[in-house]
């Protein structure tokens, strides 16, 4: 059965392991959070299907109010998620074999752990349909799963943060980070997102610290990278 899997779907499952792993104590924190805030179980599975985007999800939560302040959570979640344009621009001309069809689809299922790791793998070989979707076929199904079970358990499981297990994506991403070091360049962006962020958070609260981070990291780039690559 494995050996009729192509083997750059292989990779790919293999690649997203540890990021499935990661996710499962944060599915069911999130699942809790929800039902906390009195969402069904129904309404949450849907959510995490056709959402599929932790980030916006707990800030939708954390909003979360009777009756629902749609304007407000439909802002925070596009600022949010306005690093997937970034990460599909990146990740675009490295797509060069996909269809139309496999493409939107392949963007719908894409993580900052999946593009991380889809840029990692693109250093040394090629991104096929078969490694992307290998790559991002289950996380989505354990996101779903986990937030289902969440839901379901409620305050039977307790709160995961107290043992650190809502920094496991933070622990893995900052991983992700050291392999694509390139010296100054690196630093530079490293540096002004995680000030810029902080700062902001600070200041004026989520979710506009993500895009200051994103902002400054890009500044930090083009400020540090050699003059002849800037055009």
């Amino acid at each position: 059965m494995i050996g009729a899997i192509p083997r750059e779907a292989r990779q790919g499952l293999v690649d997203i392991a540890p990021v499935i792993v990661a996710a499962v104590p944060i599915g069911l924190l999130y699942g809790a959070l929800a039902a906390a805030k009195g969402l069904s179980v129904l309404e949450i599975g849907l959510m995490s299907l056709l959402v599929f985007a932790g980030g916006s999800q707990f800030t939708a939560v954390e909003l979360w109010t009777q009756p629902v302040p749609v304007a407000t959570l439909v802002f925070s979640a596009m600022l949010i998620n306005a690093r997937m344009i970034l990460m599909g621009a990146s990740l675009g001309p490295k797509m060069a074999g996909f269809s139309w069809p496999q493409r939107l689809f392949g963007y719908h299922l894409l993580t900052d752990e999946a593009w991380a790791l889809a840029e990692r793998h693109a250093g040394r070989a090629k991104v096929t349909p078969a490694y992307w979707f290998g790559l991002t076929c289950l996380l989505p199904a354990a996101w779903v799963a986990t937030s289902v079970i969440g839901a379901y358990a409620g305050s039977l499981m307790g709160d995961p943060r107290q043992l650190g297990a809502d920094f496991a994506f933070t622990a893995m991403f900052i991983g992700l980070t050291a392999g694509f070091w390139k010296g100054r360049v690196s630093a530079a962006t490293i540096a002004g997102s995680a000030v810029a962020s902080a700062l902001v958070y600070v200041l004026a609260g989520p979710p506009w610290h993500v895009a200051a981070g994103a902002v400054a990291g890009i500044g930090g780039a083009y400020l540090a990278a050699p003059a002849d690559d800037r055009a």
